[in-house]
């Protein structure tokens, strides 16, 4: 019997809904539960895939190919499961599947409305395409209130009655602010936010309140009369060193002791043991690496999310910390910028997409090709790097990439066609944004005696992709011939994947974005090398 857990939000956004629900998962997991999460974006984009980082952060994608928001990047981290297509939907998506309904007569004549069709859309989304999970945790995006969270607050108010509360229990995040004038945390904002949340016709069982220090004993049992809670599920959730010490504060507040009881279940400890020494390694390093992260959208580190966990993740393989310095790629477009980069111990140039700054990442591979510091490129990057190598060591004057403009040599360029498995694809140029890029997991076939070989240990991999360029194999030999090793390959030979430079100490580009399958507990081969390799650049420093 799958339980259900829906998690909402109150009096403030960015509370870490989130990262509540991904840590909940985690514990539920460690008592030995098959977990699910999923999340409900309100907004009416039908996915995040032509969103403005600078507007929604990183664009998380599934090996099916789902643009997704950066909250399922959480869950996988936390939990290791996989995501799906089917575990992020938006207002958009909503509306457009029964509005095409609609159009075919799928309704037969009916009067299309917000009640009951738009909210039973909702929960066939929240009930379909499970595989006998324990519990299913779904995150209601936003903050109770918003307009255009009404019908995702109305169909889980429904699925209460329609499922029983047996099967389905509500829990609530919310803000416990400390005013410094009279020194005192305030209950009220908690308060409202729970009266917001009746109006909609939905009791929080749980609430886990957010708060920068210890709630006194006397404000939890304030909090619980007037929200009508047991004062034991009044949680509070603290601030920590690291979000990877969450699931263990949440357990020790007593959480899922909370969860279990509400649903009558009499089940087992959870081992933790994997947590604490995840956070034992981040809080008391043996080392330390400062890595240049030179991208496009470093005003929102959001924008990276993925990206910088990675990174942290390959610090927890090496037991190393790892600063990053967040630079803007313009900057090096200009001047004697170069000289920021001296000192660190490796650089990493991620993906992106347009002109801006990418003369700059250009410079910036050609520093760490020169001054042998390692270098990572990913997605962009990997290409900035192949046309950083096509003008200064293949002696291609003009060489750069047809998203430019028309240049002399177009060492990156549109692929109109590739095979994914027997089917072939198709992309057009001017096609809409949403559907002109290769994404999701594609195989990659590595090539015997590379130095990425002998990282993953295996022969091919599976990598999740998401651009619309590729690096032209009509280069290919030239590009060989001066240096260049390409080390990886789609399975047909026809898109190149990776790239490495042999007598650098370490230079690797990829065209997949390997942060998205990167775990604390598992952390990705690259970035566990990467970091390896800066800890030797320190040693060289």
């Amino acid at each position: 019997m799958t339980r259900f857990i829906f998690i909402t939000g109150g009096v403030v956004s960015s509370l870490g809904k989130g990262l509540a629900s991904a840590a909940l998962g985690a514990l539920l997991q460690a008592r030995g539960f098959k977990v699910r999460l999923r999340k409900l974006d309100p907004y009416i984009n039908v996915d995040p895939g032509t969103m403005s980082p600078y507007q929604h952060g990183e664009v998380y994608v599934t090996d099916d190919g789902a643009e997704t928001d950066l909250d399922l990047g959480h869950y996988e981290r936390f939990t290791g499961v996989a995501c799906r297509q089917s575990d992020n939907v938006t207002t958009g998506r909503i509306y457009s599947d029964v509005i095409a309904k609609e159009r075919r007569g799928d309704y037969l004549g009916a009067t299309i409305q917000v009640i009951p069709h738009i909210t039973d859309a909702i929960k066939n989304f929240i009930t379909s395409d499970l595989t006998g999970e324990d519990f299913v945790l779904c995150e209601i995006g936003g903050t109770v209130g918003d307009i255009e969270g009404l019908p995702f607050l109305e169909a889980i108010r429904q699925l209460g009655n329609d499922l029983g509360r047996d099967r389905t229990m509500y829990l609530h995040l919310t803000l416990m602010p400390f005013i410094p004038s009279v020194g005192e945390l305030k209950t009220k904002p908690t308060q409202h936010s729970v009266k917001e949340l009746l109006s909609v016709g939905i009791q929080p069982d749980v609430l886990l309140v957010r708060a920068d220090r210890p709630i006194p004993d006397a404000e939890r049992r304030k909090i619980a009369l007037f929200c009508n809670v047991r004062e034991q599920a009044v949680i509070p959730a603290l601030d920590v060193e690291t979000i990877y010490g969450v699931p263990i504060s949440y357990h020790d507040e007593g959480l899922d002791d909370q969860v279990c009881r509400h649903f009558g279940i009499n089940a087992k400890a959870p081992d933790l043991s994997r947590w604490i020494e995840i956070r034992d390694r981040i809080l008391k390093p043996e080392g330390e690496v400062s890595i240049a992260v030179v991208g496009k959208y470093t005003g929102l580190i959001d924008a990276y999310k993925s990206l910088a966990e990675a990174l942290h993740h390959g610090g927890i393989a090496n037991n190393v910390r790892v600063h990053m310095h967040w630079m803007e790629s313009e900057t090096f477009e200009t001047g004697n910028a170069l000289h920021h980069l001296d000192g660190v111990h490796g650089i990493l140039v991620p993906g992106g997409f347009g002109e801006r700054g990418s003369e700059g990442k250009i410079a910036v591979a050609r520093f760490a090709r020169e001054r042998r510091v390692p270098y990572f490129g990913i997605c962009f990057g990997m290409q900035m790097a192949v046309v950083e190598a096509a003008r200064n060591l293949a002696g291609l004057e003009g060489a750069g990439s047809s998203e430019f403009g028309a240049c002399k040599h177009a060492v990156v360029g549109l692929m109109t066609e590739w095979l994914r498995g027997n089917e072939l694809q198709k992309r057009q140029v001017g096609g809409n944004l949403g559907g002109t890029m290769r994404l999701g997991a594609y195989p990659c076939v590595l090539e015997k005696g590379s130095r990425v070989r002998d990282i993953y240990r295996v022969r091919e991999i599976s990598e999740r992709h998401r651009h619309r360029y590729e690096v032209n194999t009509r280069y290919k030999e030239t590009l060989e011939k001066a240096g260049i090793r390409f080390s990886g390959m789609s399975p047909d030979g026809v898109l190149p994947e990776i790239i490495e430079i042999p007598d650098h100490p370490w230079f690797i580009g990829v065209q997949f974005h390997p942060e998205l399958k990167s775990k604390p507990f598992d952390p990705h081969p690259l970035f566990k090398s990467f970091i390896a390799g800066a800890v030797q650049q320190s040693r060289l420093v």
